[in-house]
């Protein structure tokens, strides 16, 4: 759809200059501060300007588009408001959003965040708790289990979310069918297909993995019964050392070789890269999410792949997935709360997020848009039953940031896969360390 002349004009008065260099490293240093919000603000301000931080894409013009449209009825709902977008990118919010936290006065009233990062950004103070209004809110008894976990820490709600994404398993109909072989359905098949396939075309990856695609991995441990770590109210103990977790880390880096994916090339390999072995046709199988759809389109495989859902243990089951994709939150900072939280359920209801599927692919948090989706565009159907069948999620504790950030478990499936430690010395080293983040968290 053509955009408007007063469309175009209020998008560029929406958003902000690129901050410089210089300004970055004022932000990063100040995030090196303690974490503090200062507290809830006092004032509730019912007309004036908000501020929202929301990711830039790689694309971003469709997703703006949605934006707008979302911001105008919003506006229109309230007279005396208005709100401003700056677009800011994924590598850098870190910085930006705790610098956001310890300097409340310069900070936006609304915030997308990747879900993995609610619980420090609850720790760290700067997120308003929205348990009331989003359980008053008629949308949210529609929502995702998993997607409304990944705004739930210590039984609170802080935030909306955005979007979810899920991994399922890409697959070469051509290879297939020329090798007489049909979609895996167990994880022992899956396995075994990938081996067969590299033998008889040595020039393929079977199953294209990676040592550092932690989210690729984590649907062979938990298919096999094992936990990242138990416990709550944020208190955890890790759990990758159990003998469960540990027959999950053998299957997943039993892939890593001369008959699948050689060490030397795989060990290395993240999510993206898996991804782009299939989509050049150098791979027979990959693990790729919903949001890896257009790049396969993109590819060399157009037209000679489909996708099944990863399977699990037994026969006709599926391996639970990571739940990912983006939230929205209202800052515990804001001076027009009722405000931000009215525009936080506009941003992300169930017509906005419709719109965002139609215009960007993100897969929907609500059951009953997502059904609808499904029913226009088959291609998610492998996803939303991958969701179904019971996704998963991270410990909802602030150390999983650190842990992230640390590679904790990229290095323990690199040490195996390298033969520098085996699988107990491996899971064992990485639970202390889980631990050790677990313990600084509290």
């Amino acid at each position: 759809m053509k955009r408007s002349a007063r469309t175009a004009a209020r998008t560029a008065a929406r958003i902000a200059a690129p901050i410089t260099a210089a300004v970055l490293a004022g932000l990063a240093a100040t995030s090196c501060a303690p974490q503090t919000s200062g507290g809830a603000a006092a004032k509730d301000e019912k007309s004036g300007t908000l501020r929202v931080w929301l990711f830039r894409e790689v694309d971003n013009r469709p997703k703006q588009q949605v934006v707008e449209d979302a911001i105008a009825a919003f506006e229109a709902r309230n007279k005396g408001a208005a709100v401003e977008v700056e677009y800011i990118p994924v590598e850098t919010r870190a910085q930006r959003v705790k610098a956001a936290f310890n300097d409340p006065a310069s900070a936006p009233d609304l915030i997308e965040y990747g879900n993995t990062d609610t619980a420090g950004y609850v720790q760290d103070g700067g997120l308003a708790d929205v348990t009331a209004e989003f359980g008053a809110w008629p949308d949210a008894k529609d929502t995702d289990p998993a997607a409304r976990a990944s705004v739930t820490v210590d039984g609170r709600v802080y935030g909306a979310p955005l979007f979810v994404g899920v991994r399922a398993l890409y697959y070469r109909t051509d290879v297939f069918r020329e090798l007489g072989v049909r979609p895996p359905k167990t994880q022992a098949e899956l396995i075994a297909t990938a081996k067969k396939v590299h033998k008889a075309r040595p020039e393929l990856y079977g199953l294209a993995v990676g040592g550092a695609y932690t989210y690729g991995a984590l649907p062979f441990v938990w298919a096999n019964g094992g936990e990242l770590a138990t416990g709550s109210a944020g208190t955890y103990k890790a759990a990758i050392d159990s003998e469960a977790a540990r027959k999950g880390v053998a299957a997943y880096t039993s892939l890593f070789g001369d008959d699948n994916c050689p060490a030397a090339k795989c060990a290395a390999m993240g999510g993206n890269a898996t991804v782009t072995a299939f989509a050049s046709g150098k791979a027979a199988m990959a693990v790729g999410g919903d949001f890896s759809h257009a790049a396969v389109e993109a590819g060399a495989v157009k037209g000679k792949y489909a996708v099944v859902p990863l399977p699990g243990v037994a026969p006709g089951s599926i391996a639970p997935a990571f739940a990912g994709g983006n939230n929205l939150g209202v800052l515990r900072s804001t001076t027009h709360r009722t405000l931000a939280v009215d525009l936080m359920k506009t941003l992300a209801g169930k017509k906005t997020q419709g719109e965002l599927f139609d215009a960007m692919g993100f897969l929907p948090t609500y059951t009953d848009v997502r059904a609808e989706a499904a029913r226009r565009q088959p291609f998610v159907k492998p996803f939303i039953d991958s969701l179904d069948a019971g996704a998963r999620f991270v410990p909802a504790s602030p150390a999983w940031g650190r842990i992230d950030a640390q590679q904790v478990l990229p290095t323990m499936f690199q040490e195996i896969v390298s033969g520098r430690k085996d699988v107990a010395a491996a899971t064992g080293d990485a639970a202390k360390k889980m631990d050790a983040a677990f313990a600084a968290a509290r």
